[in-house]
């Protein structure tokens, strides 16, 4: 007699295993069904069966059934288990600014809003601290060559309530220049915001930048020669400024007044 398998379904018809995770505080996976992607905060046991909640970079909660092939980690389909009481506390993944990172998330077409910085180290600073929050909320930075375009610059891209238009700047700081300039901006699609600094270079902390502050460079001398010249640097702004974005690993290393000018810009152009 012949012995027959009872399962008669052919090969390709049967669901691939895929790896069961444990649901691990501060694991960063995406529900498979609404694609909300969020770090695990807690499972719990529920008459229906067991749940996991999960935090996404906003803060905002959501419950999901664990079910078989419920989560993409990674990009992988996984099923999540209920962790082991001895399972270890895993460190959440952050991205330089701070903010929970999304593993494996592809880049938001860009939006029609946009956010400009004054010159290309203030973009090659954005974009090294916040560049992975921008690609995913598909917010691109430009920069302005001079404070004096602004004017122009807002009056050519006509801001609209789809198209908000977000502008920082160096050194805005009651009775300059600047702010006379930034004061003239009035559409209230569009928002213009500075920190007190010089230059962005005096945004990244002393203590990061190797040094114990940063020089005071008199009145009428260009501000980043001056800089070099009191610190004992070559005489080459360029290679000074790689070597302090070099010194910029996360939002850490840079000073509270940039901080908060940029997340309230990110805020403004993204906001519904």
């Amino acid at each position: 007699m012949r012995s027959y398998n009872p399962d008669l379904t052919p090969p390709w018809k049967k669901p691939t295993a895929v790896p069961e995770v444990p649901a691990e505080t501060d694991l960063v996976v995406e529900e498979a069904g609404s694609g909300f992607c969020g770090a695990v905060i807690r499972c719990e046991k529920t008459a229906e069966g067991p749940t996991v909640t999960l935090e996404d970079r906003f803060g905002k909660h959501r419950v999901f059934p664990m079910v078989p092939r419920g989560f993409l980690l990674e990009g992988r389909v996984v099923t999540l288990v209920r962790p082991s009481a001895v399972a270890t506390p895993r460190t959440p993944a952050r991205t330089a600014s701070g903010s929970l990172a999304v593993p494996g998330a592809r880049a938001r077409v860009a939006r029609a809003g946009r956010i400009y910085v004054e010159g290309r180290h203030d973009a090659e600073l954005v974009e090294k601290v916040w560049g992975d929050d921008l690609r995913i909320e598909g917010v691109v930075v430009e920069y302005l060559e001079g404070i004096d375009d602004l004017p122009a610059i807002v009056s050519e891209f006509a801001p609209g309530p789809d198209a908000r238009l977000g502008v920082l700047v160096d050194h805005l700081v009651p009775g300059t220049k600047e702010s006379r300039i930034a004061a003239s901006v009035s559409s209230p699609h569009a928002l213009v915001v500075g920190h007190p600094y010089i230059d962005i270079w005096e945004a990244v902390k002393a203590s990061s930048a190797g040094i114990t502050a940063w020089p005071r460079v008199p009145r009428g001398q260009d501000w980043k020669t001056g800089v070099c010249d009191a610190l004992g640097w070559p005489l080459n702004t360029g290679a000074a400024w790689q070597r302090i974005l070099g010194s910029v690993r996360s939002y850490k290393d840079l000073e509270p007044a940039l901080l908060g000018r940029v997340e309230e810009l990110i805020d403004f152009v993204t906001a519904p």
